[in-house]
């Protein structure tokens, strides 16, 4: 028997093996943990007293959770908790949150007045945030120099009353060492002038100045047009930048929050 029939022989019996094998015998479906995953998921969600009108049901290994928490966080927190159960797929989180009542108007002007005063010191300079709130979502975007502002800025609004979902648009500012120099000339080009030096005096309000591959950007609220031209002209006049946009406003002309 030549060698080219052995191994055609040799492929037919395994083939056919394969085909008889039962289905029992072959890998165990994820349903089959569905029930110990569950109960799992179940005390550690019981352990803590925030949870104790979070649902969980499991289907293949994904569970979905259902309820109510009174922050946004401890929504986050749940999911977090569900995924180190061992044999979790994924989760599907669907908790509701039950917190107080507050309009969208007052619930972007106590995030805007927290994250103003919370984020004070140098690196403020360099970054910006803008607030919106729609029916409980807040969105909030713009533009971290490190993403240290960026993640203290969401805990802050995770952890808000009122606050339903969150919808995160900050981008983090690419590493450069060539974009650090710029920035800190054109903060001194534009703290230095004495027009626009006042803004330096209250580290909660300063000229914000972003700064992304040599493009500089201002944001924030000056008091008038005048300000703000200045502000767009001494930055203007800064030695690295490849282009400036001057996007301040005048105080009283948004209504949108701008930190």
């Amino acid at each position: 028997m030549t060698r080219k029939r052995l191994l055609n022989i040799f492929r037919s019996v395994l083939a056919s093996a394969l085909l008889n094998t039962p289905l029992l015998a072959q890998a165990a479906p994820a349903e089959r943990y569905d029930t110990q995953i569950q109960t799992k998921v179940e005390k550690k969600l019981d352990a803590k007293s925030q949870f104790r009108n979070v649902k969980s049901s499991v289907e293949d290994g994904i569970v979905t959770l259902t309820g109510t928490v009174d922050l946004y966080q401890r929504k986050l927190d749940a999911a977090k908790l569900t995924r180190k159960v061992s044999e979790v797929q994924g989760v599907r989180n669907l908790i509701s949150i039950a917190g107080p009542d507050i309009s969208d108007e007052q619930l972007a002007q106590q995030l805007a007045k927290k994250l103003t005063y919370v984020r004070v010191g140098y690196d403020n300079t360099f970054d910006y945030f803008a607030l919106s709130v729609k029916d409980g979502t807040v969105t909030v975007a713009g533009d971290d120099r490190t993403g240290l502002g960026r993640d203290e800025a969401l805990a802050d609004i995770y952890n808000q009353p009122g606050v339903k979902d969150v919808i995160s648009q900050i981008a983090v500012e690419p590493a450069s060492m060539f974009d650090d120099g710029l920035r800190a000339r054109t903060a001194r080009a534009i703290y230095r002038d004495p027009v626009l030096s006042k803004y330096a005096i209250d580290p909660a309000h300063p000229i914000r100045i972003v700064v992304v591959n040599g493009h500089v950007t201002l944001c924030g609220v000056v008091d008038s047009a005048m300000e703000k031209n200045i502000a767009g002209i001494r930055a203007g006049q800064t030695f690295g930048a490849f282009s400036v946009e001057n996007k301040l406003e005048v105080r009283g002309s948004s209504d949108q929050p701008g930190l």
